[in-house]
């Protein structure tokens, strides 16, 4: 079986992509490194595009705004002597500053922060109709991450607020606004939102699909205790059972009959051996099922079947309690079934010998029209049904009739003693 790490397994794209922008990508291989890194990638990219852009941007505008044309024959060199920077430059060059580096909180405080740098952006929107600067990427950024991390309702309202309020402020000021810089300013903007709301969307049925994988993965895993615990208990109540009627008898005739103490002895050994046999084989089963394929399971036997009822009538019988035994029901059926009727019957024998007190029980297996029927009544004292329904036992029996798609009911019998009655359809015990 693969090991369910796959810390070293290259990721693919998408899945770095989102955790470039979002800052959680797989959680069970997140690191403070890479947390680290989620966190200063996007602000060392929009320093990186913003910044030297920025000042570029300054110097040459302040050339040209002194020299005119003259000022694009001159070496770069020449234009940083020459040029001036104003106040709009110096404003430029800090909000690219600013916005990065107010990525570094985005994720604690995404709604505010989402409000203030979409301020920052308007202020750069301005500012840069008198200055070369490139678009404000710390302001995409901060949308997916903002987004990402819940904050919707901040991110729209502060975008169409601002957006509009950007638009007013330049008829207010006199700036003449240009269509072919709105226009892409805008569709960008639609843009970038559009990628942010398909990122959370994705990321939320991504973590749908995971919240419903591990609650599968649990079900299974209550699913497959309760069969071991189910196996267990069959196993052991009914062996045990017969080692400890056969132990009480031993040690009473002891002295008294040493060869029926003796007979007594040798039932137990037999009872004992069966026991760690059929435990040996479903600890040997689940053993191969597990991650430690490399070691040498231990000795598998076959799972019980009808053919097995007789052995088990005669052990019951060997406790001396009368077993009569009739079945109608092939042993060409399906595995599943024979395992599921002959624990419902070893169950109930061993109920019998626990509790009901009975000198003799009577187990027959029929075909009813459409379903299989197993019936075992005793002439014991009877049981409690309500109190004994919540035992491990009959709750087993109860669950292994419904698997299959039957039912499973307890009853007192007419004049004394205890009926059981397992019907299980032939349609759904041979799918």
């Amino acid at each position: 079986m693969p090991s369910l790490s796959r810390r070293s397994a290259p990721r693919s794209s998408n899945a770095m992509l989102e955790s470039l922008l979002s800052g959680t990508g797989i959680r069970a291989s997140q690191s403070s490194r890479s947390r680290r890194l989620r966190r200063w990638i996007p602000v060392v990219i929009s320093l990186l595009v913003q910044v030297p852009i920025t000042i570029v941007g300054v110097i040459w505008t302040g050339a040209y705004a002194e020299y005119g044309d003259a000022a694009s024959v001159l070496p770069f060199s020449t234009v940083l002597e020459l040029s001036s920077i104003g106040a709009g430059g110096i404003a430029a060059i800090a909000l690219s500053l600013i916005g990065p580096l107010l990525l570094l909180w985005i994720r604690r405080y995404p709604g505010p922060l989402i409000a203030v740098i979409s301020a920052l952006a308007a202020a750069d929107f301005l500012i840069g109709y008198s200055l070369l600067s490139p678009p404000y990427l710390a302001l995409a950024f901060a949308i997916v991450i903002a987004i990402s991390y819940g904050a919707r309702t901040w991110t729209w309202v502060s975008m169409i607020v601002v957006w509009e309020a950007t638009l007013l402020a330049a008829l207010v000021v006199g700036i003449e606004l240009d269509p072919h810089r709105v226009v892409p300013t805008t569709i960008g903007l639609l843009l970038v939102l559009g990628f942010a709301e398909a990122n959370r969307r994705r990321r939320e049925q991504f973590e749908k699909f995971h919240t419903a994988f591990a609650s599968r993965r649990e079900e299974e895993l209550r699913a497959e205790r309760t069969r071991i615990a189910r196996e267990l208990h069959d196993v052991l109540a009914h062996s045990l059972s017969q080692i400890n009627v056969q132990a009480g008898v031993g040690l009473h005739l002891m002295h008294k009959q040493p060869e029926q103490a003796e007979e007594a002895l040798a039932s137990i050994k037999l009872s004992s051996k069966e026991a760690l046999d059929e435990v040996r084989s479903l600890l040997g089963m689940l053993r191969s099922e597990s991650a430690d394929a490399g070691e040498d399971d231990a000795p598998l036997v076959p799972e019980p079947d009808l053919s097995r009822l007789a052995s088990l009538a005669d052990s019951v019988r060997a406790q001396g309690i009368e077993v009569q035994l009739t079945s109608e029901i092939s042993e060409h059926t399906a595995p599943a079934l024979q395992l599921a009727l002959y624990r419902i019957v070893q169950e109930s024998l061993t109920n019998v010998v626990r509790h009901a007190s009975a000198t003799s029980a009577i187990v027959s297996l029929a075909v009813e029209g459409d379903d299989y029927v197993a019936t075992i009544a005793d002439n014991g004292v009877g049981i409690d049904t309500d109190g004994h329904t919540a035992g491990r036992g009959l709750l087993g029996m109860r669950e292994r009739a419904e698997l299959l798609g039957g039912t499973l009911r307890v009853a007192e019998a007419t004049p004394r003693g205890t009926v059981v009655t397992a019907r299980i359809p032939r349609r759904s015990a041979s799918a």
